[in-house]
């Protein structure tokens, strides 16, 4: 009977563990990844929504930072709290869609363990910033 106590616990004290810091800085990989994107691109107005999208135009930076490609502009999202292991090449998002708005700040993702096949976590997507070039008037 006190089995399913420590496991309890242990899940527990490991789910706390797995807890990221905040304000990570971030890789010089991840840097420039990120600069080759968004250099050149004018900030929008954060949306709680992202139109649409396609998981092929999706671009993991780091384990806080999500991109989607779009024609010409290119969305930003930071999860919310990180996404410990999504940077890892094993880890797949997995959302669930519900109606047509397309991906909303405060859904929550699933990682999957691909290797293994198993949930390794889950994500919540912040506001998701446009960037796009800025016109020549």
């Amino acid at each position: 009977m006190r089995l399913p106590a420590l496991l309890t616990a242990a899940l527990l004290t490991g789910a706390c563990a797995a807890t990221p810091v905040q304000n990570q800085p971030r890789s010089m990989q991840a840097q420039q990844q990120l600069d080759r994107y968004l250099t050149g691109r004018v900030a929008g107005t954060p949306q709680s929504c992202l139109p649409r999208f396609s998981a092929d135009d999706m671009v993991i930076v780091d384990d806080n930072t999500i991109l989607f490609r779009d024609g010409g502009r290119v969305w930003r999202t930071e999860m919310q709290g990180g996404c410990p292991g999504l940077s890892r090449g094993h880890y797949a998002l997995v959302t669930r869609q519900f109606g047509t708005s397309g991906l909303c700040r405060g859904e929550i993702a699933q990682l999957l363990d691909t290797a293994a096949g198993f949930t390794a976590g889950s994500c919540s997507f912040g506001d998701f910033v446009p960037y796009s070039r800025p016109s020549n008037r």
